[in-house]
């Protein structure tokens, strides 16, 4: 089972002190996050993108860059690209580069993302879908052949273009996509890539009819991938008593976009968010593996003003007692 470490970059205040660090300190927390965790024995590492919300990272893509340098066996991903936002030329180099950097460590998760307000500040709420199908296409090939003559809608024509530098990773680095929609997951299918299902507060098996749908007509190929909310601690009382005021401040914040209106943080612990001792824990997640025949697993610890220590603690104890016994 592959298993990354997904940080979205919530900068919110402690609910128990009511403090918040600064965003310098809140950005370089997640660099040494992922440092532990490439030492705890994660797979890689998953850095999302946002605008203009306490969702604090903007351009994963350096974040990963600074990570590459600290590391030497962590995959570094975006999670997610807003590709339907993004120029894929721009979006090609950056990628190519950060594998060139890391020595073939690069991945992308791309997606349309879910806030509307990001959508109308970058131009593109009225033809996001076909915007992204079609720079997702640009982009895979701009990635794979060394020459490419294109001519589409969103951008001007390419005539015997070669990005630079190239990727190492051949024929390219791997890229997801990112939905939980049947729309999202036959384009999927038609592209032979992987799908990552959405980061939600919502129950993991509304996801089962699009999965397969997907494995159905992948014909036995594809992979699958679920994002958790997950915090453990060495007994099940005290990971529970730490986590409930976080989850709870950070289930406020993020319901616009991935709750249901109705934040229930005792529901959510026994459901959306995996929370307990290590033997629990392990048990939910591969439950969600059998659920869902997951490939990969994304565990997401960082939010609502958890302290960095407690962040720290919990990827180790995780290393420790968690990843050795997940099912594959």
């Amino acid at each position: 089972m592959d298993v990354y470490l997904l940080i979205l970059g919530d900068h919110l205040p402690d609910p128990c002190t009511g403090n918040a660090v600064t965003e310098s300190d809140r950005v370089r927390a997640i660099v040494e996050q992922a440092v532990v965790a490439e030492e705890a024995g994660f797979t890689g590492v998953a850095i999302g993108e946002h605008h203009f919300t306490r969702y604090i990272i903007s351009a994963p893509e350096l974040l990963l860059a600074t990570i590459a340098a600290r590391t030497s066996t962590l995959r570094l991903s975006t999670g997610v690209t807003l590709l339907a936002h993004h120029d894929p030329v721009l979006v090609a180099e950056e990628l190519a580069t950060l594998d060139v950097l890391s020595l073939g460590r690069a991945e992308l998760i791309v997606a349309r993302g879910v806030s509307q307000r990001t959508d109308r500040a970058f131009g593109v709420q009225d033809d996001l879908r076909a915007r992204f199908d079609e720079n997702l296409r640009l982009l895979l090939r701009l990635l794979e052949e060394p020459c490419v003559t294109w001519e589409g809608r969103y951008r001007s024509p390419l005539v015997d273009v070669t990005t630079t530098p190239r990727p190492l990773q051949q024929p390219r680095p791997l890229v997801w996509i990112g939905s939980g929609s049947a729309v999202s997951a036959d384009l999927a299918v038609e592209l032979d890539l992987p799908l990552m299902l959405p980061s939600t507060l919502r129950d993991p098996g509304t996801h089962r009819s699009v999965v397969e749908r997907y494995r159905a007509a992948m014909d036995g190929r594809g992979r699958v991938a679920l994002p958790s909310h997950v915090f453990v601690a060495p007994t099940a009382a005290e990971a529970r008593d730490t986590w409930r005021p976080h989850l709870a401040a950070y289930a406020e914040f993020a319901d616009p976009w991935r709750g249901d209106g109705d934040v229930d943080v005792n529901a959510l612990m026994e459901g959306a968010a995996v929370c307990g001792d290590p033997t629990e824990v392990t048990e939910r997640l591969n439950a969600l593996t059998e659920l869902l025949g997951l490939d990969t697993q994304l565990v997401m610890v960082d939010i609502g003003g958890l302290p960095h220590q407690a962040v720290l603690d919990t990827i180790r104890l995780f290393g420790q007692e968690v990843l050795p016994n997940l099912k594959p």
